[in-house]
């Protein structure tokens, strides 16, 4: 593995440092003064629209998606630096690039199974950011961790898939421009586990579609991703040609999502570790407590010097995970996967509880971001797949060498 950037990423990252610098850390104050109060909120912001016009005009837009006829056509390695500059500013840089879930992993999904007409119909306007989307795949009654559990029904009557139940932590569904919603849900209830579920498409004006209401993240409504939102789906009528890929799809279409999603969360933690880390040197040489700069403080410079050891290998495990997915496909890097999945948020919120720690009653405060993403961060833990799970795929790769046949 070549650690070296190629020279495309080297040009890539110089204009997205810039961005960063010229526009998007300078936005970052009106950005969340929108964001964290009034109904507008979940409405994209002028400020947002400003940066999205300036991005694409550089050549940064939608950088995610490997497919070349329909994004930047870089690959996992490529892209991985790219998404950890965007990891600064998590609420704001991503989306100014196009690049933020839940609307990448649905783009994703998309571009791999969508029909034409679906591409057209849906995933034209995602790239362009005209719409955004929402994924309902988590529901309340049941453990979502094991997807086998979904008990939303998708039953077919003629040309009709007849939607009914419930979902919640469906980011993005809160948004004004959230026109489309991805829903898993149960085809078929009597076959094997695996081929039980199917994904169709939902517009989210369908009648019977109900926006129940926002759920919070540590008191956070997370205004900054459109909201998570539990939804509700009565009597819900789409045409069976809205289904994605066949019935029976749903969980090989949900694995083939969440193995990118999982990896850009984590590349972009490591940016959230690198501010992070930013933060305290920056308010360890401004700060005197008990007569000398607390970046003097003995404990202090230990808590420095793991951070940097911790993010360095972070960063190694995720860049090893993006380059077997680029050589080996998902399938083969799916235990890297699971590995980043679990050390990656765990290291960021490492290095973000020491900064909360530096900063004092400002660190749990609004005036830095060190609460907020912290509370991001600790979801991350949740969110694709809980550490617990991942660890057992881990596991079970260890294992297997030893285990009778």
């Amino acid at each position: 593995m070549d650690f070296a950037f190629d020279a495309k990423t080297e040009e890539l990252r110089g204009r997205l440092l810039d961005f960063m610098d010229s526009h998007v850390y300078p936005a970052e104050a009106e950005y969340h003064a929108v964001r964290d109060g009034g109904p507008q909120r979940w409405s994209r912001p002028p400020v947002l629209k400003r940066l999205q016009a300036e991005a694409r005009s550089r050549g940064l837009w939608n950088l995610f998606l490997p497919h070349s006829g329909h994004g930047a056509g870089l690959t996992n390695l490529q892209y991985a630096p790219l998404a950890e500059i965007t990891g600064r500013s998590p609420g704001l840089a991503p989306e100014a690039l196009n690049c933020a879930a839940p609307d990448t992993g649905n783009m994703e999904v998309l571009a791999q199974f969508g029909t034409p007409e679906q591409q057209e119909r849906w995933l034209r306007p995602l790239l362009d950011a005209e719409i955004r989307s929402a994924f309902c795949m988590t529901e309340p009654d049941v453990a979502s961790s094991d997807a086998r559990n979904i008990r939303l029904s998708i039953r077919r009557d003629g040309d009709e898939y007849v939607l009914d139940g419930r979902k919640w932590w469906s980011t993005g569904a809160m948004a004004p421009e959230c026109k489309i919603l991805i829903v898993m849900g149960v085809t078929d209830p009597d076959a094997d586990p695996y081929r039980r579920q199917s994904m169709v498409l939902v517009p989210r004006d369908t009648p019977g579609v109900t926006v129940v209401r926002p759920l919070t993240v540590f008191g956070y409504d997370d205004a900054a991703h459109g909201g998570h939102a539990e939804v509700g789906f009565e009597g819900v009528r789409v045409p069976v040609s809205n289904v994605l890929l066949g019935e029976g799809e749903g969980f090989r279409i949900a694995q083939e999502r969440l193995g990118p999603g999982r990896i850009h969360h984590c590349m972009r933690a490591i940016g959230v570790a690198e501010r992070a880390l930013e933060l305290i040197c920056r308010r360890a040489v401004s700060r005197v407590a008990f007569g000398k700069a607390v970046a003097q403080q003995g404990v202090v410079q230990d808590w420095i010097a793991e951070a940097r050891i911790r993010i360095e290998q972070a960063r190694l495990l995720v860049l090893k995970a993006a380059w077997l997915m680029d050589t080996v496909g998902n399938k083969g890097a799916r235990v890297e996967i699971a590995a980043i999945k679990v050390a990656v948020p765990e290291v960021a919120s490492w290095v973000l509880d020491r900064a909360i720690q530096v900063h004092g009653g400002g660190g749990v405060s609004g005036d830095f971001p060190l609460a907020y993403l912290a509370a991001q961060m600790r979801t991350l833990r949740l969110a694709d797949g809980p550490d617990e799970v991942h660890k057992v795929t881990i596991a079970r790769r260890e294992l297997a060498p030893y285990t009778p046949r």
